[in-house]
């Protein structure tokens, strides 16, 4: 078995106009880096669209049907102050919420070791029938209910590095205590979420906020101090991650100073927890990242520990 890559190329057509932070360069970088050599082994899939059953387990039919009921059939849309639409938006958002479910069952299956969905527009912030911070529907949550429901797994958990602190995520799975999730964050930053002492219904949540200027050094602190034993104390069945790559130092909006290589650290951290506890079961997909360099070389890193190299 080897990494399932998913994605499709109806995500580079999600437009939100000029000069967005969230743009179609940043998936053209992530898959530049992956038809590389060293990735010739990757298995490939093309993302199906979610299903109308997938998105209702997490989000009501009103939310979903504003959102794709938006979709303008030219031009863009707004939705949300930082959050527009183009007309191959909500395809987009419907296959980046089907990528993780098709990851998911392909991991389960064994017909992948794991699997990294690279795909846009990303979902942590979406909340219950909110769309905000360039997020429509909230990829990882509607993962995390597929593997309830088509695969009868109780124990899940999310592991989110992105820089901005999942609000969405956890506004979704902190009720549930078969629900878990862990963000390292800059705080203060957007969304202004994601305090030490939100801990969940049943301590399920775990939140460590970093100062701006934290380096890798402090967010591996973090991770392994934090993070790591909290997760393993978990003993999920599976564990999905967040993966966004905008706490480098070179990402224009946020002011942590991490390197590529912590990237690769946290990943390989997280396998060897999911070796221990729920038979390697690991599946990532993208969140934010928007210095296209950055992107590129954390995307290698990540993807390169996926593979086990």
């Amino acid at each position: 078995m080897t990494t399932l890559l998913v994605t499709h190329p109806v995500c580079l057509e999600h437009d939100p106009g000029p000069h967005h932070p969230e743009c179609p360069e940043r998936l053209k970088v992530v898959l530049a880096a992956l038809e590389t050599e060293e990735f010739n082994f990757l298995m490939r899939e093309e993302a199906p669209h979610a299903t109308q059953e997938q998105l209702a387990r997490v989000h009501p039919m009103s939310h979903i049907e504003h959102i794709l009921s938006s979709v303008p059939q030219e031009g863009h849309r707004t939705i949300d102050g930082d959050t527009f639409l183009s007309p191959n938006s909500g395809e987009a958002a419907l296959r980046a919420a089907g990528a993780i479910c098709l990851a998911i069952d392909d991991v389960m299956a064994k017909r992948a070791r794991n699997a990294f969905c690279a795909i846009r527009p990303p979902g942590h912030h979406a909340k219950l029938h909110q769309a905000m911070g360039f997020c429509m529907f909230n990829n990882v949550v509607v993962g995390a209910y597929h593997a309830r429901v088509a695969h009868g797994l109780k124990r899940i958990a999310v592991v989110d590095w992105d820089v901005h602190h999942g609000n969405g995520s956890q506004h979704l799975m902190e009720d549930d205590p078969d629900f878990f999730y862990a963000s390292t964050h800059q705080s203060p930053l957007y969304p202004g979420t994601g305090w030490a002492d939100e801990t969940g219904v049943a301590g399920n949540v775990v939140n460590v906020p970093l100062p701006p200027g934290t380096d890798g050094q402090g967010f591996r602190a973090a991770f392994a101090n934090r993070i790591l034993p909290a997760l393993e104390a978990f003993q999920p069945e599976l564990i999905l991650i967040s993966a966004g790559f905008d706490a480098h130092k070179a990402d224009p909006i946020a002011n942590l100073k991490l390197e590529a290589e912590d990237f690769g650290w946290a990943t390989r951290e997280i396998l060897a927890v999911a070796g221990r506890v729920c038979d390697h079961r690991v599946v990532s997909t993208l969140e934010g990242g928007y210095d296209l360099a950055a992107l590129m070389a954390c995307t290698t890193h990540h993807v390169r520990a996926l593979l086990g190299s």
